[in-house]
């Protein structure tokens, strides 16, 4: 079978979900239910739970390796695991936010995409785009930039003045040229209106991963913005599914918290 590109593994995986979800898991010990116990075999199971109710409907997951790095050696053995529960049909990517110069990068690489399996990786662009070569060196592994993130602080360094434009779009401009292999994104805060037009604007063919997308709401108008310009995404949603209740019906809560987001997309 013929190797494809990211952006067209990712197309067939919203086409195959019905929609552009993205469940991000993020197994956090003061929330999940008591009777999984606060351990990393705890959180395995948690996981594992959700990924079996909710792969059918969601286009992806996306593990933060924070949560699992906080467990010790058994979390990021539980991350391991985790990977082979998810079927391949539902893309797994790793939100590890990595990037360091390209020696570095290369065994970062080996770790995600080799050792954890997964289907694309966020990164950070600040040691420069071509440092991220390694990530991106394959055609089928996907890489997802930051680029305008939707955390309070964010503005202070990324809407800093470029002349022309302001960083966070030179490094829009940046990833759209690198994209020789169609498999490089954008991460851009779904609560970041303003930034995500100008990045329409500027880079359209780039996917993006849109975390904000679940507590605050705005679903159907980003991707209202998406269809205008026929840019792919990825909402992400995260705490407002996997604990959309902490009694013994957070299966039930989770899966239809994404019912209802699966309904607030059908634009």
């Amino acid at each position: 079978m013929a190797i494809t590109c990211f952006t067209d593994r990712l197309k067939a995986a919203i086409d195959r979900a019905g929609t552009p979800l993205c469940v991000g898991l993020d197994p956090d010990p003061k929330k999940i239910p008591p009777k999984f116990g606060r351990g990393a075999e705890g959180a395995y199971w948690f996981v594992t739970e959700m990924i079996e109710k909710l792969w059918p409907k969601v286009a992806a997951f996306k593990p933060n390796t924070a949560f699992f790095e906080a467990y010790g050696s058994g979390g990021w053995l539980a991350l391991e695991r985790l990977r082979i529960n998810c079927p391949t049909e539902t893309l797994w990517i790793v939100d590890a936010k990595r990037g360091d110069i390209e020696h570095t990068n290369e065994a970062y690489a080996r770790a995600i995409f080799d050792g954890l399996g997964a289907d694309a990786i966020t990164a950070q662009p600040y040691l420069g785009i071509e440092a991220l070569e390694p990530f991106y060196r394959k055609p089928e592994n996907g890489v997802f930039v930051l680029c305008a993130t939707s955390n309070s602080s964010a503005g202070s360094v990324q809407n800093l003045s470029m002349g022309e434009r302001e960083l966070y779009l030179e490094i829009a401009r940046q990833t759209l040229a690198a994209n020789t292999n169609k498999n490089l994104g954008l991460v851009v805060g779904a609560t970041k209106p303003d930034a995500l037009d100008a990045i329409l604007r500027e880079a359209p063919e780039l996917p993006l991963l849109l975390p904000g997308s679940g507590a605050q709401g705005g679903s159907a108008s980003v991707m209202a913005k998406l269809k205008k310009t026929n840019t792919l995404g990825l909402l992400n949603v995260s705490r407002s599914v996997l604990y959309a209740s902490s009694g013994d019906d957070y299966l039930d809560a989770a899966l239809n918290e994404v019912e209802r987001l699966r309904s607030e997309l059908r634009l």
